[in-house]
């Protein structure tokens, strides 16, 4: 990594961004040893269960968060599955947060274990935005025991794909001017939001690559993404104007599940839905929020979606209720009238979403701190 300071330049905020490494998995390899070096799956292993995190030993065989856990385990057969420790996650959380607080005031919690800083001010005069991802990094490790991946740069955008470029345990520095040539070289389905349906839909219009997408006009892509296009046009430029926001409060967290082929009998799709609970419980519990209405999401293969939600007086208890009150949702659409490629579910009206208290954001030319 290249570490020599560059002259300032002003009229670009200085982005980081921080993400730790297999955040759920790490911690339980911290706490016991005897999981260090082994493929280790935090979540159930019952035929219901979800993988909530892996370690990296355990993605090599494939296995991913939001799988099923009986398909990680055929994945990997020496797959150790461990319950999630919320209570101890989000306690680790409050570590890193505290560091975090001693560079910034200006901290946007996305998770438990990723977060935007915005160092512009350079509040402990520290020389460059690279030099405080590098002790930030350093201090979670000697604090922690665990490690971090950081992105350094002028907009989030590109701060979250560079956390991500030199993972795990890495930083990565996308510097003013480099942006564009930095995301032309990436596929588009490592842009935040594409995925990998979004990425067969722009490899069918020869889109693989943010330079491809670079060329396609902002007609075709609102033509064929229709709300999602602005976003994809500024992407492809390495264009974020959005600013690190220290009280953003989180709307919402739900997820989905597309299917291998439409379902539309009773049991599939209850048991359907009892991986999407496994799943969006698990963001909440990530989150740290609770709320207070439940919305279940069905699709048809026309596109139309059909929506129903209930809300309770007080926050939802837990997954037990969480995972009812969409039995209750999903039966009163019973039976479809056509069977549903995706369903998906959502917890809203959120508590305990905020993040620190509010500070006043740096003016985009203010800032004077080199990367």
């Amino acid at each position: 990594m290249e570490h020599a300071h560059e002259p300032a330049t002003s009229g670009f905020r200085k982005i980081i961004h921080i993400d730790m490494d297999a955040f759920f998995a790490s911690v339980e390899q911290r706490d016991d040893p005897a999981l260090r070096g082994r493929p280790v799956a935090v979540g159930g292993s019952s035929a219901r269960g979800v993988v909530a995190a892996a370690s990296y030993e355990a993605r090599r065989f494939g296995v991913r968060s939001a799988m099923p856990s009986t398909r990680a385990a055929r994945l990997c057969p020496e797959l150790v599955f461990v319950p999630p420790r919320f209570e101890v996650y989000r306690a680790v959380s409050r570590q890193i947060h505290a560091i975090f607080r001693d560079y910034t005031p200006l901290i946007e919690p996305l998770s438990l274990d990723e977060a935007y800083l915005d160092v512009t001010a350079d509040q402990r005069g520290l020389g460059s935005a690279t030099r405080i991802a590098e002790l930030i990094r350093q201090r979670i490790r000697a604090e922690t025991g665990l490690t971090a991946s950081a992105g350094v740069s002028y907009n989030k955008f590109l701060a979250k794909l560079a956390s991500d470029q030199n993972k795990p345990d890495g930083l990565c520095v996308i510097r003013p001017g480099d942006g564009a040539d930095f995301v032309g070289g990436l596929p588009v389905a490592r842009f935040h939001g594409v995925g990998p349906r979004g990425a067969e839909r722009m490899a069918a219009l020869g889109v693989e690559t943010g330079a491809q997408l670079r060329s396609v006009s902002l007609e075709i892509l609102r033509a064929h993404f229709g709300a999602q296009a602005d976003y994809l046009y500024r992407a492809a430029r390495a264009i974020d104007l959005r600013t690190v926001e220290p009280d953003r409060p989180r709307k919402s967290v739900g997820g989905e599940r597309t299917f291998a082929s439409d379902i539309g009998s009773g049991p599939a799709l209850r048991e359907a839905l009892a991986n999407i609970v496994e799943i969006v419980w698990a963001r909440v519990e990530k989150a740290g929020v609770r709320g207070r209405t439940v919305t279940l999401k069905l699709r048809s293969a026309d596109f139309q979606t059909l929506t129903r939600a209930r809300s309770v007086p007080g926050a939802v208890a837990g997954a037990d209720e969480f995972a009812a009150i969409g039995r209750d949702l999903l039966d009163a659409l019973l039976p479809l009238r056509q069977p549903v490629p995706l369903m998906g579910m959502t917890l809203s009206a959120l508590e305990g979403a905020q993040g620190p208290e509010p500070a006043e954001a740096p003016a985009q030319g203010q800032g004077t701190l080199p990367f």
